[in-house]
């Protein structure tokens, strides 16, 4: 997942737990205490959905059968983050992860980045494929060597109804099983502070 698809699963935890999902891909390192308890539980559990959605069988299929596999699993991300916009991303949930974003320091790997998502109100515009196709190729220009995330982009568009097929299939399957995991763990659902 990236954005939406970690905010929608967070979505019942506090403004801080839902930021820690947010930022998790620019906060390195396994030593995570001098960050708030909340905002640290938003990067573990942000780090464990993409444990499980990367070693998901659909998923693991699936990236077997598309060329640039090393970078594979970036573009599915985002094109996952397309269907959520398209289809279940509300209002009020793009509008909170905004205010979110916007309300405390941004780690420096990724501070430039978010503040672009939330200028250009990226979480709605994912909605658009163009505009998901741009942004896969736009990571794979930040990324070394040549940009392979670019050369999956006509495989991307080839292979759209069998995206759309699984990510059907995974979405459910997905949200089934993390819901169980956060209620076993030490995520209590805590409602915005």
């Amino acid at each position: 997942m990236n954005f939406i698809g970690h905010a929608l699963l967070a979505a019942a935890g506090s403004d801080d737990f839902l930021f820690g999902n947010l930022v998790a891909d620019g906060i390195k390192g396994a030593h995570l205490e001098a960050l708030p308890e909340p905002v640290e539980q938003g990067v573990r559990w942000h780090r464990r959905v993409d444990a499980v959605i990367d070693s998901a069988p659909l998923v693991t299929e699936l990236v077997r059968s598309m060329p640039e596999r090393r970078v594979a699993g970036i573009a599915l991300d985002i094109v996952w983050d397309h269907f959520l916009s398209r289809d279940q991303l509300s209002a009020a949930l793009a509008e909170r992860c905004y205010r979110v974003l916007g309300s405390q320091t941004l780690p420096s790997a990724n501070a430039a980045m978010l503040k672009h998502l939330v200028r250009g109100r990226w979480l709605e515009r994912y909605a658009d494929l163009d505009f998901t196709l741009n942004a896969i190729s736009g990571v794979g220009r930040r990324l070394s060597g040549p940009n392979r995330l670019e050369r999956l982009i006509p495989w991307l568009r080839l292979n759209y109804a069998q995206l759309e097929e699984t990510f059907q299939q995974l979405w459910p399957q997905l949200d089934a099983e993390l819901n169980v995991a956060y209620a076993a763990a030490d995520y209590p659902p805590r409602i915005r502070q």
